[in-house]
């Protein structure tokens, strides 16, 4: 056992065997079954006295079965991987093989020159049945022989959800992979006319059969979603649980997590058949985003790109899709050191053909931030950077306003003055309605750079006499999402780490609600706003169903397989709220370009009133007097109530 293990490692550790060596076996099948037909007919004497006869002609169909296989090329397939093809084209070969000997035979046996054509019609006709069933037997038990060995003590029972073409294309996947890490034990399908039959030799089971049953019954350790299945099984929560429940763990491949299928065919999707198990924001249902990505790259392509909070979440995402639509400059700056070296570690090794410049400052220094305009003179400008930690900016307004609102303003004011086409803001969720001190000096800073765009666009047009669209100017567009998945400090890494050490797992509130998206999707997302806005859009985006946190919680932990892990209800963080808003009540919207983002129509404020209102808050906070700073700012945003915060005692 040990010796034929061996020889199979030694075989299968081969790409596969040379060419000529599998031709060969072929043609030795069709000369030792021509001798074995020959003595089946005619019995040993008969053999033994014919045969030299017997091997010159067995040796001519030999050599006539190279032709058949030439042109069939039942050669180049690799013997661990045969299918059915494969045996046709075998079935083929030795049929056209067939002829070629009969053509031989026949006319030297009619003359009488039987030395080089011993065997009868019929005994041909049964050389070329014979040689056929062991050409194909063959290769059936090279591939079983390579499907028993690859399995393992750890290899898992896998069901696959989907049938037909892709979950098909999975199984072959899985049953080719060695080590075999997935034995296939059955698909799930959820169309009625494909149930309860069989494919590849497995059952298919229906979406409303008793999934839990069969689960046991087979010991199923593993579901594998079949790439065209993903939207389906995303939206499927009654499964998910089911599976989650029964302890069994959920692949996808990695390319369908951000593939679309159009026409049953997957696109834009890498290593499409790569698993990876899932994690629990793979299963949060969320609708396709269609992004129209080549304007935005034509846009920006060859530009100089100014990119602020560039060693972010949404930062570092940006820097990387822009840096694929090939700009002639990037500069990227943040004042985190460390994160912001693993940038510009990231530029060189990803993108060594981009021109950057990376650097570590903070966007309220006005002489510093100067003289990086006045070098580069940006073409667009992308405004990722502000303090974002409610609990934080709750404790130090201050410092909100600095680097939030000052910053902002700093940037804007630059971008004006040298001549940016284009600055584009990331916003909050939480700017609408503020309830505490982060949301609300994001409020501020989509309030000031949407009215420096109104002033700007009125003395532009004041200026012309007949067409005002010649004019120049920087366009102020902002951008508001809710919560990304993943992001520096977000709910979903802070639950894995306490998951990981046993719990428990914190969640403010057991009604609280919050949305998400994806940061690709959402940086996407700002790209597409930003470049077709017109100025002084505030876009938001539809971020779909709200997510339960506390749901989320339990799924994670069921995810995880952990014990015992419990959920602690901590009650609201200063300044937080139950549930988020994308739009202020009074707000209405109206359509874009895309049918995911929308355009906020919101109070307009005046510049001059703005800006000198702005300007006394940032001297306020200078003096670092909280409850200064925020009176200040609830003057500027009368919709800030602050939530189980002490700044309550303001509205009163």
């Amino acid at each position: 056992m040990n010796a034929l293990r061996n020889l199979l490692d030694w075989y299968f550790n081969k790409k596969s065997l040379p060419y000529w060596c599998l031709l060969l076996l072929d043609s030795i099948i069709v000369f030792m079954s021509a001798i074995f037909v020959y003595w089946i007919f005619r019995k040993s004497q008969m053999l033994f006295n014919f045969r030299h006869e017997v091997i010159y002609t067995a040796l001519i169909y030999a050599v006539l079965s190279v032709f058949g296989a030439r042109i069939f090329r039942t050669y180049s397939g690799i013997l661990r991987f045969s299918s059915f093809v494969d045996l046709l084209k075998v079935t083929y070969s030795n049929i056209f093989n067939l002829i070629l000997a009969l053509l031989w035979s026949e006319p030297l046996q009619y003359y009488g020159y039987e030395k080089f054509a011993a065997l009868t019609t019929t005994e041909t006709l049964g050389t070329f049945f014979l040689s056929t069933m062991l050409m194909c037997a063959l290769r059936v038990v090279i591939k079983t022989l390579y499907d028993v060995t690859s399995s393992t003590p750890r290899t898992i029972n896998t069901l696959i959800f989907g049938a037909l073409s892709g979950g098909i294309g999975l199984a072959k996947n899985i049953q080719s992979a060695r080590p075999k890490t997935f034995e296939l034990c059955g698909f799930i399908s959820h169309d009625p006319n494909v149930s309860h039959v069989q494919l590849m030799g497995k059952d298919v089971y229906n979406i409303n059969d008793d999934l839990l049953g069969i689960i046991r019954k087979k010991n199923i350790g593993a579901v594998l979603v079949s790439p065209l299945r993903v939207k389906d099984f995303r939206h499927n929560e009654d499964l998910q649980n089911l599976l989650i429940n029964a302890g069994v763990k959920i692949f996808m491949t990695k390319g369908a997590i951000e593939a679309k299928v159009e026409g049953g065919v997957i696109t834009d999707a890498d290593d499409s058949m790569t698993l990876k198990e899932v994690s629990v924001e793979d299963l949060l249902p969320r609708a396709e985003i269609d992004i129209d990505l080549k304007s935005v790259a034509e846009l920006l392509e060859d530009k100089c790109i100014l990119i602020t909070g560039s060693a972010g979440s949404i930062g570092s995402e940006m820097v990387r899709q822009i840096a694929s639509f090939k700009p002639k400059k990037m500069i990227l700056i943040d004042q985190a050191e460390t994160p912001q070296h693993d940038i510009r570690l990231m530029m060189a090794k990803d993108y060594p053909n981009i021109d950057a410049e990376v650097i570590v400052t903070s966007i309220n220094r006005v002489t510093r931030m100067d003289a990086l305009f006045d070098k580069y003179r940006p073409d667009y400008v992308f405004h990722a950077a502000a303090y974002k930690h409610v609990p934080m900016m709750e404790d130090n307004p201050s410092e909100a306003v600095l680097n939030n609102i000052y910053g902002t303003k700093v940037i804007a004011d630059l971008s004006v003055k040298y001549g940016v086409k284009k600055f584009v803001m990331v916003s909050t969720d939480k700017a609408v309605n503020p309830t505490n001190v982060m949301g609300c000096s994001k409020r501020i800073c989509e309030i000031y750079v949407q009215s420096l765009n109104r002033k700007l666009r009125s003395e532009a047009h004041e200026g012309l006499v007949k067409d005002p669209k010649v004019v120049n100017y920087t366009q102020f567009v902002t951008t508001r999402f809710g919560n990304v998945l993943g992001s520096n400090g977000s709910v979903i890494p802070l639950f894995q780490e306490q998951i990981k050490h046993g719990g428990p797992v914190t969640v403010t509130d057991e009604r609280i609600v919050r949305f998400f998206m994806l940061i690709p999707e959402a940086c996407k997302l700002v790209l597409e706003a930003g470049t077709k806005g017109n100025g002084g859009e505030i876009f938001v985006f539809d971020m779909g169903n709200p997510v339960k946190i506390s749901d989320l919680a339990k799924r994670m932990i069921a995810l995880s397989g952990a014990k015992n892990v419990e959920i602690q209800y901590t009650g609201l963080r200063e300044g937080e709220k139950l549930y988020e808003e994308v739009l202020n009540e009074l707000e209405g919207t109206k359509p874009t370009f895309n049918k995911k983002i929308r355009i906020a129509q919101v109070r307009e404020y005046d510049y001059e009133m703005a800006n000198k209102q702005i300007d006394e808050l940032v001297e306020i906070s200078k003096e670092y007097d909280n409850m200064a700073t925020v009176k200040k700012m609830k003057e500027i945003v009368p919709e800030y109530k602050s939530n189980n915060s002490v700044y309550e005692c303001l509205d009163k």
